[in-house]
């Protein structure tokens, strides 16, 4: 794996799920990691694992969603590696609440409020915030999804978000890069996380997997590799990407579970009308 030694990594979101893999995969690498989320404990379990990595590491427990949390977090990341710099920020922070999503025809302002704060535009201005301070140069990495370039029946204001995620990912890396920042995306299909094996039914996960060519749904540990080689010196000549992470997947699950869904009721209507 590439090396990361003397680097300072922020990893939002980085005590659960993608956000624990990446940061785990950074701290092996033998960066200094400083992970950030709003629960303490998950960040404390994640803390001891990068430790027991043999990593410099800490934690801030924040809300992300704030000028005031986000300016918190960069300057413990400047403080962290006793070099004054952030080397690598990864916007991992983001998600969809199952309340905050629904058909778009019933959606209201507070539910597209929620998911396109968190995914959009506190992203950006964590992104912002981050540049302002690679003096030196640096790379951030966006965390998207491949919700942000198909299709997103039930979940709209989730893909809407990310795919305003990758235009900045794009944009930052053309105004950015003349101050030696390079700006990457990582879209990641169908991961098992905590949250989405809790929601999923097996009936769904099995679904998903047939949408698979390898044959499986994605783990935490297989975003972490490619986010290290963005904040690698060996990625100094990319820039402004966005490298889907799917298992060869081309087929939009959700498309899927929800044209099954209406072809279902459409049958109970016609049943009952029968």
């Amino acid at each position: 794996m590439f090396s990361l030694n003397g680097k300072t990594v922020v990893v939002t979101g980085g005590g659960r799920g993608i956000g624990r893999g990446i940061a785990r995969a950074m701290a092996k690498a033998g960066a200094d990691v400083l992970i950030t989320g709003r629960s303490a404990g998950p960040l404390a379990e994640t803390l001891a694992e990068l430790r027991a990595l043999g990593a410099t590491a800490d934690t801030v427990a924040t809300d992300i969603m704030s000028f005031a949390g986000i300016a918190e977090v960069v300057a413990a990341g400047l403080a962290l590696g006793g070099r004054n710099t952030i080397d690598c920020w990864v916007n991992n922070a983001g998600s969809a609440a199952p309340g905050d999503v629904g058909p778009l025809i019933d959606m209201d302002e507070r539910q597209w409020d929620a998911v396109v704060d968190l995914n959009l535009k506190w992203t950006f201005f964590a992104a912002q915030a981050a540049a302002r301070v690679m003096t030196s140069g640096g790379s951030i990495v966006n965390i998207s999804s491949r919700s942000g370039s198909q299709p997103c029946p039930m979940t709209g204001n989730y893909g809407a978000a990310k795919a305003g995620v990758e235009n900045l990912t794009a944009t930052m890396a053309v105004e950015w890069g003349h101050l030696g920042i390079r700006v990457n995306a990582i879209a990641p299909g169908v991961v098992l996380t905590e949250s989405a094996t809790a929601m999923a039914s097996e009936s769904r996960r099995r679904r998903q997997i047939e949408t698979v060519p390898l044959r499986r749904l994605g783990e935490v540990d297989d975003v972490g590799p490619l986010a290290v080689y963005f904040a690698a010196d060996e990625s100094s000549w990319t820039s402004g990407t966005v490298v889907q992470v799917t298992g060869g997947s081309r087929i939009p699950v959700g498309v899927l579970s929800y044209l099954h869904k209406i072809n279902r009721d459409a049958e109970a209507r016609e049943a009952a009308g029968a």
